[in-house]
């Protein structure tokens, strides 16, 4: 089963946060197309009330004031002024036809808000994402986060395109429609009304109170699903390699028949619920009817049209319930897909209260860094101190210490312990230890991408807290066991950590990776455009580029993770002559599969269980006869 942070049984919402929801997407629609949405619900309020004037014209004028006294010999009149029945005719279209040029209108205008509100939306959670830790992506699988670009935002955007308007335009027309009735004058008629309008309410809200989670499962159910897709997509060779295909699609099976039961439900309530309201709808016509002739009958009431004209407006004040109830579904879906959205975007970004800068500098006459805005290839911290007396420039030279450092990526579960070492800039310093050991954490503490618990880990002798975080990660380059390119050329992949590499510098930087020769020999060269992340290579091939991007990115601390582990033997040492290259003159930290490639390191820390348990040069380690020593002699550490 995927890895899921959440909940996967749905969260029923509650009345307040849904309308939270519906106020916070209102209010990024009017910021965003403040005259566009006025003018819609302008549209919408002009085409409802062409509508229940229609209605009224029907059965009020048309009835009783032209054809009543056309039948008598009479003359026609509309409300005194005098009027015949072509020229009420052309009035009457002229309304219906100004109402219908309105709702092409409107239809066109919440279209153009719902598209750019989804685009809006999908460009803010794009962004927001790009700021969130990485403790935040550890706990949810792939799949679900792009359920939220995908199927919520969508969600969301039929409901501004189609259910909002259908809101605003039901809400108008009942208005209107009411506020003619009470023109009319027949309580008894308005009070039938108003008796279904509770009946139909009552409906919806029971029917509406046991599907909403039903419709806020199905996406949180299909989030799931998707993510489930996505992992064992990525993971076809494993599941195959070890057979595991039946206990795949029992893992899917479950998840999609979670997904069937939600959806089943859903659709059943949504469909249970539009004919109910429209028999009830139905029922207020009849009983209107059936009133309104009685009334006629018994001398109650002696206008005929009056009545077609409450039976005609009962129907526009409830038919909006039912269009209502019929698109509730949607509706519902919205306000989850809405929660998961604002759920993704409230989320704490990853805090950074660093004020150290890293800035291009050249030397002045005794040495010193001086700040210039031209590119150098020298590299100074720039410290302002805090309470204004000055600033200071620093050499970058990369060297890095930690004193006593706690970890846990939660709480509860400390890994790292009392975890204390120094670099000095140019040295090598190898990590070894068994699976689980802290080698990969203590790596990526230095790049920040989580905060220690305690102690201090220094860069330069400055507390890698005050400097700014993408400053610090430009000082460092990681070449990790899980390679990452991206779509583009092979040119553009080796200089994705350094926007000022030149041409020259990307061929430099593969030949110091021996990546030079196989870039060559393929279609394009370095021009060669890769999909997929680089499906076209090997897997060696897509290490060697991940390990030039590294040295086209020039930094002064290197942390290579397992950069040799899926490179053979014979690839290994013309890589490793080309990392001796790349090494130089480099603060380097290793992890390594081989022990073999740690030999010369300055230093060697073996970890075990979150501790440093030994530490020396590959000489003094073998003589102590430790942990090491069983781990070299036995040819054997795993990496995490």
């Amino acid at each position: 089963m995927p890895r899921n942070n959440m909940n996967p049984r749905a969260k029923k919402l509650s009345a307040k946060e849904s309308f939270s929801i519906l106020k916070r997407i209102v209010s990024l629609m009017f910021k965003s197309y403040p005259l566009m949405l006025l003018l819609a619900v302008f549209c919408i309020l002009v085409s409802s009330a062409a509508g229940v004037i229609g209605n009224v014209f029907i059965g009020d004028v048309l009835i009783d004031q032209f054809i009543t006294p056309s039948l008598k010999g009479e003359p026609t009149a509309l409300y005194g002024v005098p009027m015949d029945l072509s020229t009420l005719v052309i009035i009457m279209a002229g309304i219906y036809l100004f109402g219908v040029i309105c709702t092409y209108f409107y239809q066109i205008l919440v279209s153009q808000i719902g598209q750019g509100t989804q685009k809006k939306l999908r460009d803010e959670l794009f962004a927001k994402m790009e700021k969130l830790p990485l403790s935040y992506f550890d706990n949810r699988p792939v799949g679900d986060i792009m359920s939220v670009y995908t199927n919520d935002i969508d969600a969301l955007r039929e409901m501004i395109s189609r259910v909002l308007p259908m809101l605003v335009q039901s809400l108008i027309t009942m208005v209107a429609s009411l506020a003619a009735m009470i023109m009319l004058k027949e309580w008894q008629l308005i009070l039938v009304v108003i008796a279904f309008l509770f009946i139909i309410v009552f409906v919806v809200l029971s029917v509406t109170k046991r599907s909403s989670k039903y419709f806020i499962g199905q996406q949180r159910y299909l989030g799931l699903t998707n993510g489930y897709i996505e992992e064992m997509i990525s993971g076809q060779k494993v599941i195959k390699v070890f057979n595991h295909e039946k206990e795949v699609e029992e893992g899917f099976d479950k998840l999609n028949d979670e997904l069937c039961h939600h959806t089943t439900k859903a659709v059943q309530f949504s469909n249970i619920l539009g004919p109910v309201v429209n028999n009830l709808a139905n029922l207020q016509y009849v009983i209107l009817a059936l009133i309104g002739g009685l009334s006629i009958a018994y001398g109650v009431m002696n206008s005929p049209g009056v009545i077609l004209s409450y039976m005609q407006l009962g129907r526009s004040f409830t038919m909006p319930i039912s269009q209502l109830a019929m698109n509730i579904n949607m509706l519902i879906m919205a306000m989850a897909g809405g929660y998961r959205i604002f759920e993704l975007m409230d989320s704490k970004p990853e805090k950074d209260d660093g004020y150290v800068t890293l800035v291009n500098a050249v030397e002045d006459e005794n040495g010193n860094p001086v700040e210039t805005d031209h590119f150098t290839g020298k590299w100074a911290w720039k410290h302002p101190h805090t309470d204004g007396s000055g600033t200071d420039f620093t050499w970058l030279k990369g060297k890095i210490d930690l004193y006593n450092v706690d970890f846990g990526y939660v709480p509860e579960k400390i890994v790292l312990h009392d975890i204390s070492l120094y670099a000095k800039p140019g040295q090598k310093v190898a990590f070894v230890g068994p699976t689980g050991a802290g080698k990969t954490t203590v790596t990526n503490l230095l790049n920040r991408f989580y905060d220690i618990e305690d102690g201090k880990i220094r860069f330069d002798d400055i507390n890698i807290n005050k400097i700014k975080k993408a400053d610090l990660r430009r000082a460092l380059g990681m070449v990790l066991q899980e390679t990452n390119l991206f779509t583009g050329t092979v040119a553009d992949n080796i200089a994705y950590g350094n926007p000022n590499a030149t041409r020259e510098d990307v061929i430099k930087a593969a030949e110091l990776a021996n990546a030079d020769n196989f870039i060559r020999m393929l279609p394009e060269g370095y021009d060669t455009v890769l999909y997929g992340a680089g499906a076209g290579l090997s897997q060696g091939q897509r290490q060697l580029l991940s390990i030039a991007r590294a040295a086209c990115a020039n930094p002064p601390v290197l942390v290579l993770d397992e950069a040799t582990s899926s490179i053979d033997s014979r690839t290994e040492a013309l890589v490793q002559k080309g990392m001796d290259a790349i090494m130089k003159g480099r603060t380097v930290f290793v992890i390594a599969h081989r022990l073999s490639t740690v030999k010369n390191s300055n230093v060697i820390i073996v970890l075990e269980g979150g501790h440093i348990i030994e530490r020396g040069d590959h000489d003094a380690l073998l003589a102590q006869k430790g942990k090491y020593y069983q781990l070299y002699t036995g040819g054997q550490v795993t990496a995490e």
